[in-house]
């Protein structure tokens, strides 16, 4: 049997290849405290850089089969969790005592109200935690079933496509790029928090000054 971490990227990869990918892809796009967990941009870039990996211990990935499973799971895991939002999940999000749950669903209702189903739907992709969160949060909220379908899907795609692509154009023009895995996905994560850090600061913001304008 073949031993990994389900929350390393480059284990997940190497033990399941394309499959590894819908999976956790499709967890984290819609399926509360599990989602948290587990990789998502940390993943398809090194996916994507893997395709085009040309190292005799690296595991050599077909692009096609990321790009598809890819956005399979980012499409069908937010549907599902749309679908568990929609039937239930209001008294699961009220209730729960998971602090990243409750704030995930405090900034989805924020950003839903802020943007509008379109644009949130798609920006919040490419938000760590929110994109798990949003998509529960989004059937739980009563946002109709139509443009949660349509929008999701363009964001699903935007995100999922895109990071693998970007990781295969970096791949293809850095050579032995994979044997820098780790360093990149440890960049790849800082990056992702500046979205979290910035939304934190107009958070301390506004309360500092609640009855300030808004210039965000």
């Amino acid at each position: 049997m073949i031993a990994f971490n389900p929350t390393d990227s480059a284990s997940l990869l190497a033990a399941f290849g394309a499959l590894g990918v819908l999976a956790v892809v499709f967890a984290e796009s819609g399926l509360l405290v599990v989602g948290f967990f587990l990789p998502g941009d940390t993943l398809l870039l090194p996916a994507g850089v893997l395709c085009a990996a040309d190292g005799p211990q690296a595991p050599r990935l077909e692009l096609w089969q990321v790009l598809v499973c890819a956005a399979v799971g980012a499409v069908a895991g937010a549907q599902v969790g749309y679908l568990l939002g929609r039937h239930g999940g209001r008294p699961l999000l009220s209730r729960t005592s998971n602090r990243r749950v409750k704030e995930g669903t405090v900034r989805a209702q924020r950003i839903l109200a802020r943007y509008g189903y379109g644009k949130a739907l798609v920006i919040g992709r490419f938000v760590p935690v929110l994109r798990t969160v949003l998509h529960p949060a989004a059937g739980a909220l009563g946002v109709p079933a139509r443009p949660f379908t349509v929008w999701q899907t363009v964001g699903g795609l935007l995100w999922s496509q895109s990071l693998v692509l970007a990781g295969y154009l970096l791949g293809s023009s850095v050579s032995h790029l994979d044997d820098y895995l780790l360093p990149m996905v440890a960049v790849i994560v800082m990056l992702s928090l500046l979205p979290l850090l910035a939304e934190a600061r107009r958070t301390r913001r506004a309360r500092r000054d609640p009855s300030g304008p808004d210039r965000s």
